[in-house]
């Protein structure tokens, strides 16, 4: 792959994903025809291949508006839900259920996350068969070498899969071949991790370094960013902290020793910019989605994060949404006023038209009056101006709203060139952070809290900072995880962070009450899934 130019690269990911629509086809009998008959003719083909599970993996991981890991991650967590807004959102109450942590065995929606997932684990099986069973000598321009290294980046993105499969449901099958067998069993979450370890093990030193000439794809600092997430959580998933190895996979990115984009990785010196419509080449960034509305294919964000059609004037753009997710009160609220980040990362307050203060209007409870996003979810527009409303009682305006990427306007140059970033330096030095405070009975020292702040300082004014930075005093583990809330709010995330703090099915926010069931840590495997395969076993506490 490190000889292939990047812009390349992204031609043939697209070529290879007819332009996103079909990531959800999962028909194999076209693609199987083309393989065995006529393709693989030359390097470029393979990396067709290759690149064929990582865009398909667009349509589970990203927020485009797939029922994935995103929708299950975030709306049962809290910090985002997705509440009726009077006629519209209720959608079989799927998002209220999510919310309350009262799902069943038989959801639409967890049964199309499990089907994206392990279909993006079918491709991924299907292109290392091929591509290893590939006579180099008949394939133009293609080396042993060559399959070395993009043998070793599929192998990874799998561990991907998994890492984010086993995040969900725990105990699963370990497939690594296509339909053998045809039903695999389910294995212990314990066997699942180790399987992941290995390859993780066994290929991260495979791959290319992190570079400007391979942006976007699996290079060696998205690898040790895999191994910090696995080690971080393996405590919570698998009952073996391994806190060390969490400290040194973040060293090995934070050092350089996985490459980065322009040298070392660097924090991003504001707030915006590595979610900016320039963002490609930021030097945070190690691991991201490639997307370019030039070359049609969009990241893009409006369905589930903006409002109906006026957001077009508010912002000055092309799309508008399903006036879908909003931030839930306790989770704004986590923000103080002068935290930089509540200003520029989300929509509140009156909404007017670009560029000037003529209101824009809205065209349900508020049909023809001011738009105005509220930091509550109840019927004000009833006369309800006191109560904690529920996820039943949303109107049009209810909650602030997401602002964290921006396409900029229409006539921008760059307009809607934003890629969706997977991992960045940001999180490795939480993640190493909360690896030392753990490994010293949950008490910070000064290395984590430097970590911390390096990152929080971009969120306060030259003349607010001080007051608001950590202390080996102020720096507890309850303290990171509202942190962790502040800095990644919109990434993906939370649920597992929650997870790995006890906090998931102990704590209350909003109108959300504890389960405290500890068996609402995993999601129930789809009931049809198990219909379809007897070897699969459901998950405790479900039927």
């Amino acid at each position: 792959m490190k000889k292939i130019n990047k812009k390349v690269l992204f031609t043939v990911a697209l070529a290879c994903s007819g332009f996103f629509n079909s990531c959800t086809d999962l028909t194999e009998k076209v693609y199987n025809s083309i393989i065995e008959d006529n393709f693989y003719n030359n390097k470029r083909e393979v990396m067709q291949a290759a690149l064929r599970p990582f865009t398909h993996m667009q349509a589970w991981y990203a927020p485009t508006g797939q029922s994935g890991y995103y929708y299950h991650s975030e709306l049962s967590a809290d910090q985002l839900a997705w509440p009726q807004k009077g006629r519209h959102g209720y959608d079989g109450g799927d998002h209220i259920r999510l919310h309350y942590h009262t799902w069943t065995s038989n959801e639409n929606r967890l049964r199309n996350v499990w089907t994206l997932m392990w279909g993006g684990v079918g491709y991924v099986n299907n292109a290392i068969q091929d591509i290893e069973a590939l006579d180099v000598a008949t394939v133009e321009g293609f080396t042993d070498d060559d399959r070395s290294e993009i043998v070793a980046q599929l192998k990874v993105l799998r561990a991907f899969h998994y890492i984010k499969i086993m995040d969900l449901w725990g105990n699963v099958p370990i497939a690594t071949k296509v339909a053998d067998p045809i039903n695999p069993e389910t294995r212990p979450r314990a066997e699942v991790f180790e399987f992941v370890q290995q390859e993780l093990i066994d290929n991260v030193e495979k791959l290319p370094l992190t570079s400007a000439a391979n942006i976007g794809q699996v290079s060696r600092a998205a690898g040790y960013a895999m191994m910090a997430e696995l080690y971080l959580n393996a405590e919570k998933w698998v009952g073996k902290a391994m806190w060390d190895e969490c400290i040194a996979a973040c060293d090995k990115i934070i050092s350089g020793q996985g490459g980065g984009i322009g040298g070392a990785p660097q924090l991003s010196a504001d707030l915006n910019s590595l979610f900016s419509n320039t963002n490609s080449a930021n030097p945070e960034s190690l691991f991201q989605f490639q997307f370019s509305r030039k070359a049609g294919f969009t990241f893009d964000w409006g369905g589930f994060f903006f409002g109906y059609d006026y957001m077009k004037e508010v912002l000055k753009v092309g799309y508008g949404g399903w006036n879908a997710l909003v931030v839930i009160p306790t989770a704004f609220d986590a923000y103080a006023e002068n935290d930089l980040r509540k200003k520029e990362w989300f929509l509140f307050g009156p909404q007017y038209k670009y560029g000037t203060t003529t209101p824009v209007l809205g065209t349900e409870e508020y049909n023809d009056k001011p738009l105005v996003f509220v930091n509550s979810i109840r019927r004000e527009s009833e006369g309800d101006m006191t109560s904690p409303g529920s996820m039943t009682e949303g109107e049009e305006n209810s909650g602030a709203r997401f602002h964290k990427y921006k396409s900029g306007t229409l006539d921008d140059v760059n307009y809607q060139e934003n890629d969706y970033i997977i991992y960045r330096l940001t999180e490795i030095y939480f993640n190493k952070a909360e690896a030392l405070m753990r490994k010293n009975n949950g008490v910070a020292n000064a290395e984590a809290v430097n970590l911390i702040n390096e990152s929080r300082k971009r969120a306060f004014t030259t003349a607010t900072w001080p007051a608001n930075q950590y202390t080996t005093a102020t720096l507890t583990l309850d303290e990171l995880l509202s942190e962790r809330g502040r800095e990644f709010i919109f990434e993906g995330k939370r649920r597992t962070d929650l997870i790995r703090f006890n906090k998931f099915t102990t704590a209350a926010w909003w109108d959300h009450n504890p389960s405290n069931d500890p068996n609402r840590e995993l999601f129930p495997v789809p009931n049809n899934q198990i219909a379809i395969n007897p070897n699969l076993k459901q998950n405790p506490g479900y039927e």
